[in-house]
């Protein structure tokens, strides 16, 4: 049965067709008979115990440029739709955090992918701190002195915001730096948040692997390669897509966090390992379907609208 679907997420008319994971999704979607609307998270509104925003009727095509056919702007109440989907980019900020309240008080029988609640109480980098057997070494804190130990102990270091993304403010400080005091106050100035510390993985040079779990259960895996003297592995940055294959220990970990992403409503997730570490927890708005769609020859996008379907069903 064809689904009203509403996609919140950041302009569209800035995304890459060939490399977006929401265009992707809405394309399945749009290929399966599902009637799909567009808004921006600043249209986003409660007034009267409705949640409602401006919205746009969507068409979309594998055409840069023209990738996206919008309807009138016009004024929707979510409650009237089977699913919402939350693709806002982060920063996750106190207006993300806002939206996810918003999206929890959509009434009647809309689904909310992936759900606000726990998308807010998740953060991809504080979810990790579950499950400590399969992490790195790892600090969260604000405190210099807590901060100055840690380095002490592990020597080799990765430090970067708690809740940044993209690799954004990502820093290596190897024993011999001393800048780990300029930059805490470097953060400082910015933010009141605690900063997270890693020890350093030197299997990162091998590559930074992305997993994909629908509704609890690992489809497949990318590997994000950095560039020469680069720490970071992230696309935008100059990283590069590999093929990958998921390992014992990719399974071990995807097995261990299944069951608490399927029972907590997190249908599509990315999770980032290192070598035999687990390092982030990805829910707010993932990515890499496309490209593990391209190595595998599978149809993510398609098991994420399955799952979906299954659970409105």
């Amino acid at each position: 049965m064809p689904l009203k679907v509403a996609i919140q997420m950041d302009p569209i008319g800035a995304v890459k067709v060939d490399a977006d994971s929401t265009f992707r999704l809405a394309e399945e979607a749009q290929s399966r008979g599902h009637e799909l609307t567009y808004y921006t998270p600043d249209t986003l509104t409660w007034a009267e115990g409705r949640v409602r925003a401006v919205g746009q009727t969507l068409t979309v095509r594998r055409k840069q440029g023209d990738h996206a056919e919008l309807g009138g702007r016009r004024g929707i109440d979510l409650s009237e739709f089977d699913v919402v989907w939350l693709r806002q980019d982060p920063p996750f900020d106190m207006g993300y955090i806002t939206n996810t309240h918003l999206l929890e008080r959509i009434g009647g029988d809309t689904m909310v992918v992936n759900d606000p609640f726990w998308v807010r109480n998740y953060p991809e980098k504080l979810l990790v701190l579950q499950f400590p057997e399969l992490i790195p070494p790892t600090l969260i804190a604000r405190d210099l002195g807590a901060l100055r130990a840690f380095k002490e102990e592990h020597r080799d270091v990765i430090v970067k915001p708690l809740y940044g993304n993209g690799g954004a403010g990502v820093f290596r400080l190897k024993e011999e730096d001393g800048n780990l005091a300029s930059l805490h106050e470097l953060f400082s100035g910015i933010s009141h948040e605690p900063l997270i510390a890693q020890k350093f993985l030197p299997s990162v040079s091998k590559g930074d692997k992305r997993v994909i779990l629908v509704d609890g259960e690992a489809v497949g895996a990318i590997n994000r390669v950095p560039q020469k003297g680069e720490t970071r592995s992230n696309m935008h940055v100059g990283g590069t897509a590999e093929k990958a294959e998921l390992t014992d220990r990719d399974r071990e970990i995807c097995a261990a966090i299944g069951p608490l992403l399927r029972e907590k409503g997190q249908i599509f997730v990315g999770i980032d390992v290192i070598g035999d570490y687990l390092t982030e927890i990805n829910l707010t708005s993932p990515t890499g379907i496309q490209e593990m769609e391209r190595f595998d020859g599978t149809n993510i996008a398609g098991m994420i609208w399955d799952a979906i379907e299954q659970r409105r069903a």
